[in-house]
């Protein structure tokens, strides 16, 4: 009963901490129950197009989700905030902003359109919350220099609770810059066409309305949803390529929260991993469950490239259920080696991982089978993904799933010296992929690259 008290006011603690109310952030943000948690899963997401003749937009979202003190991440979002309190604070942040025409298939009145992508903004975001109440005021530019547009939002919300429910009605209204919106909506000079004029979109203000939900169906997982409408403002409703006065969606998904009930990051004596790694991209067609199955294992010798990196580690969980399993969540860089190809480049990925250890020989020599999934950010798309991507004529994405599986031995059972007992080596795959261009956030990209590597990784 305790205990059940207990998790019920950690629950009410994140929540207050977790402040967005407008759009889909008013679910992301109250998903974890525990300040310091991480989180993964995924929403499958339908929505509609506002371009005349486009088909409904269908994709998954994986969420990738973590909520510090100080920085948090979810999913398509992650930032820093500063001076939080109880029931007010303020936050900076990235965004990558999931608006753009259809790629999957164009429609008719968008054929000859230069086309316009998906953009990342850089924000700033203020929330008050007083009992169930709260509200939230965000500015957002973009810092990728395709509109150069803003965006101000003020969001309220409302917080209904159960003892295994959230549920949270939301209004929120959206001021969008000429810049904003003539980069979606608008039609220059040389786009012209008998079914398209020239058209100039300014600045206007949309309404949306959304209900967003969570329900935690087991200790750790829990189910989360929402439905959305908006009222375009008449500067969007006006463009030729547009048919429709409102836009609505729906989400559904899962996530499943790691929690930091056993180990807290910032607990005294919380090991701390540390793994530096090299490898070389492999041989096409040699993608990763070959890999992983040991049926293909060859690296690139044509035009090969090499990569070399540092992630650092902490546990979140030791000895999950009982089961001989850890769960430890990374952040790290990765050096792009191009070999004159591109110039070199910088990687960044974030990712949690799963550590098996339950093998019948692991009390003479202690085997990890481990599996890592996560985000990573690429800061020129590798050299790699575009020769492949190339051949297959697919966009690429600075932005993709990361999936790091590994296998690894303790050298200090290897040479009997119990000081080497948490110095590993071990083997590894660096992968970026798309999920198979279902994801709008990852740039619905079908494809991405394979680095087989070597390691060394040790705890202190």
């Amino acid at each position: 009963m305790a205990t059940r008290r207990l998790r019920r006011m950690l629950l009410v603690s994140a929540l207050a901490a977790a402040p967005p109310v407008a759009a889909q952030d008013a679910m992301l943000g109250t998903i974890l129950e525990e300040p310091g948690s991480a989180g993964l899963g995924f929403l499958g997401r339908i929505e509609s197009s506002p371009y005349k003749g486009a088909d409904d937009r269908v994709d998954i979202m994986p969420l990738y989700l973590y909520e510090g003190e100080r920085f948090f991440l979810r999913s398509n979002a992650a930032g820093v905030r500063f001076a939080p309190r109880e029931n007010q604070g303020l936050e900076l942040f990235v965004e990558r902003r999931l608006e753009g025409y259809p790629e999957d298939e164009t429609p008719d009145i968008l054929e000859g359109m230069e086309t316009r992508n998906s953009e990342a903004d850089i924000g700033a975001r203020y929330y008050f919350k007083h009992d169930n109440h709260a509200l939230d005021f965000t500015v957002r530019q973009d810092i990728s220099n395709n509109s150069n547009g803003t965006e101000v939002r003020a969001g309220y919300g409302y917080t209904l609770r159960g003892d295994r429910w959230t549920l949270q009605p939301v209004l929120t209204l959206g001021w969008r810059s000429a810049k904003l919106n003539d980069y979606y909506f608008g039609v220059e000079s040389y786009e012209v066409t008998p079914e398209r004029t020239e058209y100039s979109a300014g600045s206007g203000l949309d309404i949306t309305a959304g209900l967003y939900g969570r329900y935690r169906i087991l200790q750790n997982w829990s189910l989360v949803g929402g439905v959305f409408a908006k009222r375009y403002s008449s500067t969007i409703r006006n463009s030729p390529l547009v048919d429709s006065d409102m836009q609505w969606g729906a989400m559904v998904g899962a996530a499943y929260d790691f929690g930091n009930g056993q180990i807290r990051w910032d607990k005294e004596g919380t090991p701390t991993y540390v793994k530096v790694f090299y490898g070389r991209d492999s041989d096409d067609g040699c993608h990763l469950v070959k890999i992983m199955t040991f049926s293909c294992v060859s690296l690139n010798d044509d035009d090969p490239t090499d990569i070399w990196g540092i992630h650092v580690g902490r546990p979140f969980v030791s000895g999950l259920n009982g089961w001989p399993l850890d769960l430890v969540g990374y952040v790290g860089v990765l050096r792009h080696d191009e070999k004159g190809h591109q110039p070199d480049s910088w990687q960044i990925d974030a990712y949690m991982k799963g550590f098996y250890y339950g093998f019948p020989w692991s009390h003479r020599v202690k085997t990890r089978l481990g599996f890592g999934f996560g985000v990573s950010y690429a800061e020129r798309v590798p050299y790699a993904e575009v020769q492949s991507q190339a051949r297959r004529e697919r966009n690429t994405s600075k932005v993709l799933n990361y999936l790091d599986p590994s296998i690894d031995v303790s050298l200090g059972d290897i040479f009997g010296s119990e000081r080497w007992h948490e110095l590993y080596f071990g083997f590894g795959v660096s992968h970026r992929s798309g999920i198979f261009g279902s994801a709008q956030m990852l740039g619905t990209v079908d494809g991405g690259s394979n680095y087989i590597y070597t390691y060394l990784e040790g705890a202190f």
